[in-house]
């Protein structure tokens, strides 16, 4: 008997097959019989998904996504040819016409030179004032949001910036002028001065219904390409990436590389959804992992850079941190959240309020406050001089306050509390044991806490990152000067049942609160 040796189909010949009906032909050529393969194809009536085109959004959309060229003026060198000149605090322009260098420069070129084609080539090579000659500092993306001329980009993009150049899609350059830039939301929004042009623009997205998983497009200016189209998903939502308080990012895998930030990511509506920003990339380059600022965040930072040139937000003045689980159960609170406040500055609106250090924010006009991040997002959208209810956990108890809501000035930072007033008792002095803790300690010098003198390296203490020469300064909430006052305050609280307590430490860096587990006994 003769065997007849029937070919198999190539994996090639099979990644091609899109539909039951040719993987019953590839079934068929591998020697299966017939009807196994009719009843497959009969059974199983599905064709392969079809695969979205992004082609309509991207052709809505392009011509409002521009790139943008950053130039900065530098001072020369004193190697290179160009030079600057300092008259005693004053320009080149103030000088009496009379003066030597202004007629020097009237005849041998110069910002006064009589040649007018030579006099403007001196200011374009050094500035009006002879600030330094134009050079390229940055490159990144943008999009108009207005036809008359408005564009988003990134403050990080256009920060250092003396002159702002748009190029449209088509090639064609405009000069822009900066209206405003916020560096806490890394947004800037430019304008470009075209009495005779409509521009094509986009709007920001509702991103309550952004979810993830959904698809994005992204259109921006990566290594100084032009536009370029690149498409994902939405990753995650709400990432907090440590660039500052408001953090709140979308998290999409399209691909976004250097020169793509100021630009925009948008829905399959060709709606905003968010401003490319950051990339996560341990080599440079895209590895799948983006950040961009929501369009709730970006709407209302770009309104009021337009409307007034800078941002105002509300101030409550307190330096917070995360509640742990263990700060939660050191405080006798059911659960670990809300914003657990270091110190209130100084004249702040919440010293003002009597909100205290230990104090735990855990509502702000009766919402619940999930974690530092959160308070600090809400009270930045008040308005200042606005009236807020904030409930407070306070010694085991919930209570609230009003305060009228503050500006935040242009670099509000927590404060470090003044220890000058007190001076301790020398008869204080001398290092006690805290064994059970792991801690030696000894009366500080400013008589406001106790200083630690040494830190056994198995301790609890060591393991939450106490450290020799920082201080304690209270002890759930109340002052201590002594070890003494520090096991009063640990023996109460095993009174009550707790098996933590909440330790505040001053160190170099500010100040935080830790929580150490106390012996029962």
């Amino acid at each position: 008997m003769s065997m007849i040796n029937t070919p198999r189909p190539s994996l090639k010949t099979v990644l091609k097959t899109s539909t039951v009906a040719g993987l019953a032909a590839v079934m068929l050529t591998t020697g299966l019989p017939a009807q196994i393969t009719q009843s497959f194809a009969e059974a199983v009536k599905v064709q392969a998904p079809s695969v979205p085109s992004f082609a309509n959004v991207v052709d809505a959309v392009s011509p409002a996504v521009v790139s943008v060229r950053v130039q900065a003026r530098e001072q020369a060198s004193n190697d290179e040819s160009n030079f600057t000149f300092d008259f005693g605090g004053r320009g080149f322009e103030d000088l009496p016409d009379d003066h030597p260098l202004k007629r020097f420069f009237r005849e041998f070129g110069g910002p006064d030179s009589r040649d007018g084609d030579r006099a403007d080539r001196w200011r374009d090579r050094h500035g009006p004032r002879g600030e330094g000659r134009l050079r390229p500092r940055a490159q990144g993306s943008g999009f108009f949001i207005t036809e008359d001329g408005y564009l988003v980009t990134n403050n990080h993009v256009v920060s250092d910036g003396s002159a702002f150049t748009v190029i449209m899609n088509d090639g064609t350059e405009l000069d822009a002028k900066l209206v405003g830039k916020d560096s806490r939301t890394d947004l800037a929004v430019l304008k470009v001065d075209s009495a005779n042009r409509k521009f094509t623009y986009v709007s920001f997205a509702d991103d309550k219904n952004v979810r993830v998983g959904d698809w994005v497009v992204a259109v921006g200016n990566p290594f100084g390409l032009g536009g370029t189209v690149t498409a994902g998903i939405v990753s995650a939502r709400g990432r907090d990436i440590g660039s500052g308080p408001y953090d709140d990012y979308l998290q999409v895998d399209a691909a976004v590389n250097r020169g793509n930030s100021g630009g925009p990511t948008f829905n399959l509506s060709g709606e905003v959804v968010g401003i490319n920003t950051a990339i996560f990339s341990p080599s440079g380059g895209n590895v799948g992992i983006a950040f961009a600022i929501p369009a709730s965040v970006a709407k209302d930072v770009v309104d009021s850079l337009i409307k007034d040139g800078s941002v105002s937000r509300g101030w409550l003045g307190v330096q917070i941190q995360p509640v742990t689980k263990d700060i939660a159960e050191s405080l006798g609170l059911s659960e670990a959240s809300g914003a657990l406040v270091v110190e209130p500055q100084a004249g702040s609106p919440g010293e003002k309020a009597g909100i205290k250090k230990g104090d735990i924010v855990t509502a702000l006009n009766g919402e619940p406050v999930k974690d530092p991040r959160d308070l600090a997002r809400r009270v930045a959208t008040m308005r200042p001089g606005a009236t807020a209810d904030v409930t407070l956990w306070r010694d085991g108890k919930s209570q609230s306050v009003k305060l009228e809501i503050g500006t935040l000035p242009e670099e509000a930072k927590a404060t470090t509390p003044d220890t000058s007033d007190e001076q301790t008792d020398p008869g204080q002095a001398g290092e006690e044991a805290l064994a059970d803790l792991g801690l030696a300690v000894t009366p500080a010098e400013d008589g406001k806490g106790v200083t630690i003198a040494s830190v056994d390296p198995d301790s609890d203490a060591a393991d939450r990152g106490l450290k020799e020469g920082e201080k304690i300064v209270s002890v759930n909430n109340q002052e201590v000067k002594t070890a003494d006052d520090i096991l009063k305050v640990i023996n109460n609280a095993k009174k009550d049942g707790r098996s933590k307590a909440l330790f505040q430490i001053e160190a170099d860096e500010g100040s935080r609160f830790v929580a150490l587990p106390i012996a029962q006994g």
